[in-house]
């Protein structure tokens, strides 16, 4: 029976990318939850029923254009989610959370998530402390930072704030390895997209070319990524007084 991989897409422009790719590679099946509709992306608070995580071999949720910290906005799916996560990581699931699924990961194990004193926008290279993780450079895309929980041990960080962590079986990571050219494509033509980059000092279409070039080796970086998540990460011993968060 196939390995089943649970990608959480919580807006309608976050496909899997080379992710998805490599968890194919590994014998996987992957099955996509959609959180916010295209129709619903201006007002995004909607009441959703998650998956069971725990029927999953693994769970993966992935960006979001919100904040981990906005309960009013989107405190309808938010706050379930976080408990879901948490429950399902007290339970051995592996999790691998991508950006806004990092910093959901960081909250939900009792760390913290805030408004970072300045964005990250681009291909940026980290400071990592395992040769597990690359260098990179890694596509970043986020206005916030988590402080990492207190299970949790941090594997890499930029000046902004940490950039990865583990706790058990959980990989948080605040960069985007699944950016490809196609993907970047669809963050730009969103309404606002092109101003978003714009207004940190970046020219769209050098944004564009520069992801072209490096996409190749960045889905290669990607690859070795998830190798590390399953062959490690996603059986990792699993010590309930030190990597679960009380319920």
């Amino acid at each position: 029976m196939a390995k089943r991989a649970l990608f959480i897409e919580h807006d309608h422009v976050s496909p899997s990318g080379p992710l998805g790719e490599r968890f194919v590679d590994h014998g996987y099946e992957l099955h996509s939850f959609g959180v916010v509709s295209a129709e619903n992306f201006d007002t995004p608070n909607v009441t959703v029923t998650f998956p069971n995580f725990s029927e999953f071999d693994v769970v993966v949720p992935m960006g979001s254009p919100w904040g981990v910290w906005e309960d009013e906005r989107i405190g309808n799916w938010l706050l379930p989610e976080l408990e879901n996560l948490r429950q399902a990581h007290n339970a051995g699931v592996p999790i691998l959370g991508v950006c806004f699924g990092g910093q959901l990961m960081a909250r939900a194990l009792g760390g913290r998530v805030v408004r970072a004193e300045k964005p990250e926008v681009g291909w940026r290279s980290i400071d990592s402390s395992t040769p597990d993780i690359s260098a990179g450079p890694w596509f970043q895309y986020h206005w916030d930072r988590w402080f990492t929980p207190d299970i949790g041990q941090e594997l890499a960080r930029t000046e902004v704030g940490p950039q990865a962590f583990r706790a058990g079986r959980t990989l948080g990571l605040q960069f985007h390895p699944e950016m490809t050219g196609a993907i970047l494509e669809l963050w730009l033509e969103m309404d606002g997209g092109c101003a978003e980059v714009e207004s940190v000092g970046i020219d769209p279409d050098v944004l564009r070319q520069e992801t072209l070039a490096i996409e190749q080796e960045a889905r290669a970086r990607t690859h070795a990524l998830v190798d590390y998540f399953i062959d490690s990460i996603s059986h990792a011993q699993i010590v309930p007084a030190a990597h679960s968060i009380a319920e």
